[in-house]
């Protein structure tokens, strides 16, 4: 059953109600449900969420500061693209920091921590031939959290923090192609495989080859969109 682009936004939480717009937005944005270059009608989208015009528009601004969202004089607000340039300068940086994580991660795991990251795979498997795509990319952001918190630099994830909704936009977007689930699978046995030997060399290599066949198969979903 496909799911609704936006829903209606429940009052049963403690945050304040334009903040829980913005996260709806948002996450309607990261999974695709509102595609690039899609305009925002503020009126529609306060009869599909149930709420007024105000949060919508400062929900709205604030996307705009974090680059989900421009501003077009006299025309109004639009889902921003993702670019080549966006993808290889977030790439970049992700690629350096995953590999750093993973070299740390393979000095410093502990016993635990490697039995998360199995049971970890075992989720991935078990959603790989499943067409759930919000939960293949909970497992997998779940699975990258897990090899962050073993490297135990408090900067190098406060780093990766400040990135996540981009990464998490283009995780969405690469993780739909098909066949990429399965093959980001078999990366992830590998790199847990080089963690557990503590062999920090191959444990780096492979989180950076994961990082760039990632970034790879999200090109190429951008250049079929184009075509």
């Amino acid at each position: 059953m496909e799911q609704p682009r936006l829903v209606p936004i429940r009052l049963d939480n403690y945050k304040p109600l334009r903040e829980m717009v913005f996260e709806s937005l948002r996450e309607a944005i990261i999974q695709g449900r509102l595609k690039p270059g899609e305009r925002l009608m503020e009126i529609q989208m306060a009869d599909e969420m149930g709420v007024s015009r105000t949060p919508i528009r400062e929900a709205i601004r604030k996307l705009e500061l974090e680059g989900f969202v421009v501003m077009i004089p006299r025309k109004g607000a639009y889902v921003s693209g993702i670019s080549v340039k966006d993808i290889v300068d977030v790439f970049e940086v992700r690629a350096a920091l995953e590999a750093l994580a993973a070299g740390l991660a393979a000095e410093r795991v502990t016993d635990k921590e490697l039995e998360e990251l199995e049971r970890s795979l075992v989720q991935i498997s078990e959603l790989s031939d499943k067409a759930d795509l919000d939960a293949i990319v909970e497992t997998d952001t779940n699975f990258h959290e897990l090899i962050y918190k073993a490297c135990r630099n408090e900067r190098l994830v406060q780093i990766v923090t400040h990135l996540k909704e981009q990464i998490q936009r283009f995780r969405t977007t690469s993780l739909a192609q098909p066949g990429r689930s399965k093959n980001a699978l078999g990366e992830h046995r590998a790199i847990v495989e080089a963690i557990s030997d503590r062999n920090v060399d191959m444990a780096q290599l492979l989180a950076r080859e994961h990082v760039e066949n990632a970034e790879q198969s999200l090109l190429n979903a951008l250049r079929e969109a184009k075509d």
